[in-house]
C-alpha cells in the first residue's frame, strides 16, 4: 500500500524535534508498505535531504523514505503571524499533492491543525480515504491559553477542527483526553482509536556513553528537561524553583533545560540577572545524542503552564524519551501523565504554580538516590510493558492501512 503522509514538522533522528513520524514510517516500509512523507524546513528538525530547493521543494530517499520537502522554514521563535503564513503556504502545496501524489491512502498529522486541509481535498476531490491523527486538542489549547482571542478566528480554528475530524475515514489521538475530545465533536468512536507517543527502547538501550554538560559535577544531582522553551511549557516555574533552592543553599542540584524557543532568551536573561548558576541552559541535541545525556541524568522534569486542557489533552515526547532511559520523572501539573507515574512510582508529581513543593521533590530525590534509582527501574519498565514504540507502531500500521478496524 502507498502511503501519502503529511507531517509539517518531520524529523529523523538526527534533528532534535520528536521522531514518531519517522518511526512509524519505519514501521510502515517493515511492513511492506510504501511511504512518501511531505514536510516542511522546521529548524529543530532534520529530513535528511542535502540537495537545493527547485521550484520551492526537493525530493528525494532518505532511509527508505521518500521525502518531500517545501522550502518553508518555520521555527518555534516566530510570531503568530508569520507561522500562520507558513501553515497556509504548507497546506496549499499539500494539497496539489494529496490530489497528484499516487497514494491508497492519505494520512495527516497535527500540529498545526492546517495539516488536515490535504486530507480533506483527497477525500472531497480525489475520492481517497483520509487518516487523520491529533496531537492536541484545537482550538480549546490555544484559547486556554489566551494565544488566540478573536472570536472569529476560534471560530474558523473550530470549523477546521470539525471538519477534518468528520472528513477522515478513521482518527488517532496521542492522549486518552484527546480521544474523548474527538468524540465530543460527534465522531463515532469506532473511528477512533489512541496509538499515544512510544519509547523507543533499543535507542535508549543502546544510547553509547552517558555525559553530563561542562561544569556539573558528578556528586551533583542532575535534572534535565529537554523540548521546547515557549509559552506552553511554563519554564518561569523552572526559574522559581531554582530560586528557592539557591535561597536553601542546595548547590547539589543542578538543572540543565535543553532545546530551542521563543522563550529562551528571556529565561536566560532572567537566571543571569538573578544569579541562577543553577540553571544551564543548552543548545538542541540530536536525539541520538540526548539518549547519552539523558543516561548521565538523574531526573527528567515534565513542565506545562498551568492550564487545565493541557491535564489530559496532551502527549508530550520528552516523557516518553526519559521513562525509554530509565529516568524517574518530575511532573508539575495534574492529569493523565501524573496518575501514569503516580500508579507506577516512577518519580514525582507536584502542584502547579508551587515551587516550594517542586523543591521539596527535588531535594528528596537528591538526598534518597537509592529510593531515584527504584523509580528509574520502574520507569524503564512502564516503558518496556506499556509504551514499547516497536510494539505501538504496529497497531499504528494496522490502523492507518485499514487492516484492524
Amino acid at each position: 500500500m502507498r502511503i501519502l503522509y503529511f507531517h509539517q514538522h518531520f524529523s529523523t533522528p538526527q534533528g532534535s524535534a520528536g521522531t514518531r513520524s519517522y518511526e512509524m514510517a519505519q514501521a510502515a516500509l517493515r511492513a511492506g508498505h510504501r511511504v512518501t512523507m511531505v514536510c516542511g524546513s522546521y529548524a529543530q528538525g532534520k529530513t535528511g535531504l542535502t540537495g537545493p530547493f527547485q521550484r520551492g521543494k526537493r525530493r528525494g530517499t532518505v532511509d527508505g523514505i521518500d521525502i518531500i520537502e517545501f522550502d518553508l522554514n518555520y521555527g518555534n521563535e516566530m510570531g503568530f503571524v508569520a507561522r500562520l503564513s507558513v501553515f497556509a503556504k504548507f497546506a496549499m502545496g499539500s494539497v496539489r499533492l494529496a490530489l497528484r501524489e499516487p497514494a491508497d491512502v492519505v494520512f495527516a498529522t497535527t500540529t498545526p491543525l492546517t495539516a488536515g486541509i490535504p486530507g480533506i481535498a483527497a477525500r472531497l476531490f480525489g475520492r481517497r480515504p483520509f487518516v487523520f491523527e491529533v496531537r492536541d486538542l484545537w482550538p480549546e489549547l490555544p484559547k486556554a491559553m489566551g494565544i488566540v482571542r478573536n472570536p472569529v478566528v476560534l471560530g474558523l480554528m473550530s470549523a477546521l477542527e470539525w471538519s477534518s475530524y468528520h472528513a477522515a475515514h478513521r482518527l488517532i489521538g496521542l492522549s486518552p483526553g484527546i480521544v474523548e475530545g474527538i468524540a465530543r465533536r460527534g465522531v463515532p468512536e469506532d473511528r477512533i482509536t489512541l496509538v499515544p507517543n512510544g519509547c523507543d527502547l533499543d535507542l535508549f538501550a543502546s544510547s553509547g556513553a552517558a555525559w553530563r554538560p561542562e561544569g556539573v559535577r558528578d556528586d551533583q544531582m542532575l535534572a534535565v528537561f529537554s523540548g521546547t522553551h515557549g509559552h506552553a511549557n511554563g519554564l518561569g516555574a523552572v526559574l522559581d524553583v531554582a530560586a528557592v533552592l539557591k535561597t536553601r543553599g542546595r548547590d547539589d542540584i543542578q538543572i540543565a533545560l535543553v532545546g530551542q524557543g521563543r522563550e529562551k532568551p528571556d529565561l536566560a536573561a532572567r537566571a543571569s540577572r538573578e544569579g541562577l548558576d543553577n540553571v544551564l541552559f543548552l543548545d538542541p541535541v540530536p536525539k541520538t545524542e540526548l539518549c547519552g545525556l539523558l543516561a548521565g541524568a538523574d531526573l527528567g522534569l515534565q513542565c506545562l503552564r498551568n492550564v487545565p486542557a493541557f491535564y489530559y489533552g496532551t502527549s508530550p515526547n520528552k516523557f516518553f524519551d526519559y521513562i525509554a532511559a530509565g529516568l524517574p520523572v518530575l511532573n508539575n501539573y495534574p492529569g493523565w501523565l501524573a496518575g501514569l507515574i503516580e500508579q507506577n512510582a516512577c518519580g514525582f508529581s507536584v502542584p502547579p504554580d508551587d515551587p516550594e513543593a517542586f523543591a521539596d521533590a527535588l531535594i528528596t530525590a537528591s538526598e534518597d538516590r537509592a529510593a531515584l534509582i527504584r523509580m528509574g527501574e520502574a520507569a524503564r519498565n512502564l516503558a518496556e510493558t506499556e509504551f514499547s514504540r516497536a510494539r505501538l507502531s504496529q497497531d499504528w500500521v494496522a490502523w492507518v492501512t485499514g487492516a484492524r478496524r
